[in-house]
């Protein structure tokens, strides 16, 4: 009986087709090698080969297979293997879409690449920080004397720049920023990031890189996973697992995988991209620029008809005028059309004229089309326009609110996924700090240091603790609550309180730029509402 997908995620098309696109080009999947071509696949174990030819038998009977016939009831005995691919013969899980077709489509559409890019940067391109553990935090604070307690944090300093290195170091290709952002761009692109881990001959963190997402699946049993690259197939397992044993390639300590996808209740295997929603503006997209391009490639010359009377053009003629229209007009501005035309007769008048189709301004066909597009390949990244590069008529209000939500609803989630998975790596280098992605700042320096100043004042933070966020080393004393002179108490409380009558007319009065988020709205679209 031949072998065939019986899980819920393997097997459904593409909607556009599974290996094509609407520009018509071909996107492989190099899974879907079958018969003799995985023999071909270098690497393999003696031990896995022969269980594969094994299983190659035993997928089929002699009665469904056709054996060439020869003289005297003589016939081949051999078996047809041409349906079994590499997603039988390593026991991984097809997914539902073609993923070489997003990661070609995220260099086709200039909104998904945008969209892709600002999310990148936003989540992990900003770099990261190393803070203290709950357990380190708590050694701190019960430090018997501020000089220990210094002495502590210049300690603590010494080991995060060490371990900054540390990581630097286990990639000689890339940084480790780097790599995040390779790993994400395939989870934006394709639903899937994938981080590999390598360790040492001790069983130490040895290696971190980044693994393309096109060129892995996931195995049926969660047991690992397997990356197809030309004829060399390689065998992964999961994040600290140390005990499976890799059943293709027989090698004894295989690399690990931490596996990032974005959730569907579709499929427990693989993510899927947000562009999958917006899969229909993405094809008419594709289709309008196309029309466009089209358009100027065959209609350069001038839109005009020739309409003659009494005119009897020879064959030469009618090829020459042709081929001027065809060729010699394509791409040349302002060429002249000499036609000789013969003299009138007394009988016959000869009349010959260009007429103009298209006289007018010609613009850019759908273009309102094309902006519903950009807009609906933004909405289903949640990606608001002001972090596209996009200049419109957008109020200052507007886009602050638009990045307020950009920044809670879509990258703080994010970053706290990726934490989870990167602070596992962290975990077995030391037991002292954990990963934290540094965030999307939406007030400028001045307020940065407004805001600080208030804190220390309120008592709410020390200003040790605001000395670290500006990446200041600590003073002596730092780690203490101000405590505010009476005067200074009263003037801080007057303020909380905005209860002087200077201070209120001077913060009604404030521009939009000082800090506030609420902006006013443009002259003439009246007062704003409360």
């Amino acid at each position: 009986m031949a072998v065939e997908h019986v899980d819920d995620d393997e097997g459904v098309e593409f909607s556009f087709g599974p290996n094509t696109s609407t520009a018509g080009q071909t996107y492989a999947d190099p899974f879907l090698i079958k018969g003799e071509e995985l023999r071909s696949i270098e690497k393999m174990s003696a031990t896995f080969k022969r269980g594969l030819t094994r299983k190659m038998q035993k997928g089929i009977t002699p009665e469904e297979v056709r054996h060439p016939e020869g003289r005297q009831g003589t016939r081949s005995q051999a078996y047809d293997i041409d349906y079994f691919t590499a997603y039988d013969a390593f026991q991984v899980v097809q997914p539902k879409f073609n993923l070489d077709y997003f990661a070609k489509a995220y260099e086709l559409n200039s909104a998904h690449y945008a969209a892709v890019w600002a999310k990148t940067s936003n989540i992990v391109g900003l770099g990261y920080t190393f803070k203290e553990t709950p357990a380190t935090v708590e050694k701190l604070a019960n430090a018997s004397s501020d000089a220990k307690r210094i002495s502590m944090t210049k300690k603590l300093a010494a080991a995060r720049l060490g371990l900054e290195q540390m990581l630097d170091s286990m990639n000689n290709d890339y940084t480790f920023i780097e790599t995040l952002e390779r790993v994400w761009i395939d989870y934006e692109t394709t639903g899937n990031g994938y981080i590999e881990i390598g360790r040492t001959s001790s069983g130490q963190i040895g290696y971190i890189g980044h693994v393309p997402s096109t060129t892995m699946r996931v195995r049926r049993a969660h047991d690992g996973y397997v990356q197809l690259v030309g004829n060399i197939v390689t065998y992964f397992r999961n994040f600290q697992d140390l005990k499976t044993k890799d059943p293709i390639n027989g090698v004894e300590q295989p690399n690990e995988i931490i596996h990032i996808k974005k959730y569907t209740p579709t499929s427990t295997y693989y993510g899927l991209s947000d562009l999958v929603p917006a899969l229909g503006a993405l094809a008419g997209d594709e289709f309008a620029q196309r029309f466009n391009l089209d358009y100027f490639e065959n209609k350069a010359v001038p839109r005009y008809i020739i309409v003659s009377k009494g005119l009897n053009v020879g064959v030469a003629q009618q090829k020459a005028m042709h081929e001027f229209f065809l060729t010699n007009l394509k791409g040349k501005n302002h060429r002249t059309l000499y036609v000789p035309l013969p003299a009138d007769s007394p009988d016959q008048k000869v009349d010959f004229e260009i007429k103009p189709i298209e006289a007018g301004k010609q613009e850019s066909s759908f273009a309102d089309y094309r902006k519903y597009n950009r807009d609906e390949i933004l909405m289903a990244h949640r990606v608001p326009l002001s972090k596209v590069s996009l200049s419109e008529d957008t109020q200052q209000a507007a886009a602050l609110a638009a990045d307020h939500g950009f920044k809670s609803q879509v990258c703080a989630p994010e970053q706290d996924k990726l934490e989870k998975r990167l602070n596992r790596i962290i975990k077995e280098l030391t037991d002292i700090f954990e990963i934290s992605l540094n965030e999307l700042t939406l007030t400028d320096e001045q307020a940065q240091s407004q805001i600080a100043e208030r804190r220390i004042r309120n008592q709410i933070t020390v200003p040790n603790e605001e000395r670290k966020h500006f990446g200041l080393p600590p003073i002596e004393g730092g780690d203490k609550i101000v405590e505010l002179k009476p005067q200074q108490a009263a003037d801080q409380t007057a303020n909380a309180g905005k209860t002087k009558a200077r201070d209120a007319e001077r913060s009604a009065g404030s521009s939009d730029s000082s800090g506030g988020t609420q902006g006013r709205n443009a002259q003439g679209q009246g007062r704003k509402a409360p």
